[in-house]
């Protein structure tokens, strides 16, 4: 029994040995480090002025999402808006038109009102964190405008939106 147990061990290592034999050995090359930080701007973005629109929609966002069936602002949504009221303080010359949105289950006028509750929603909050409520108007579109049209609730998500556009002055319709 003893040979049995010496012979198939002395068979494990000759096998690990010849595996082990038929690796070859190679340095790695080592690729610079990537810095932490770079203040390069992306190809693309080089002429993106500070307190321009695009800043405003590059480096703040413009877009707010809710729940389903919800105008309640989560957590995320409540950083966006407080990203959007700071840089909104520092740039006063722009007026913000809040444009509601819903796709959720329910009929168009239900989706209107539903719309308009969270672009209210959001121009209550930015006024709370400072900016003037004469600078902003909202208007709720219900299923108007859908970014996805799909019928997965996951992929709906993107429909379920307040956008909040930055203009010079007010328009006639919000």
């Amino acid at each position: 029994m003893t040979l049995f147990f010496g012979m198939r061990r002395r068979l494990f290592a000759a096998l690990a040995f010849a595996l082990l034999a038929g690796c070859t050995s190679t340095t790695a090359t080592l690729e610079p480090p990537v810095p932490d930080v770079t203040n390069a701007p992306a190809a693309g973005f080089a002429n993106v002025q500070p307190g321009s629109e695009e800043d405003f929609i590059l480096n703040v966002g413009r877009r707010t999402y809710f729940a389903q069936g919800s105008a309640e602002l989560d957590q995320t949504a409540r950083v966006t808006l407080d990203n959007q009221a700071a840089w909104l303080q520092k740039h006063p010359q722009w007026l913000v038109k809040l444009q509601g949105f819903a796709d959720d289950p329910g009929g168009d006028a239900a989706m209107v009102e539903l719309s308009r509750r969270r672009a209210e929603a959001v121009m209550n909050y930015l006024a709370a964190a400072g900016v003037a409520r004469d600078r902003m108007w909202a208007k709720g579109y219900g299923k108007e405008r859908v970014v996805r049209d799909c019928a997965d609730t996951a992929c709906k998500v993107q429909n379920r939106r307040v956008i909040s556009n930055l203009r010079e002055e007010k328009d006639g319709a919000a």
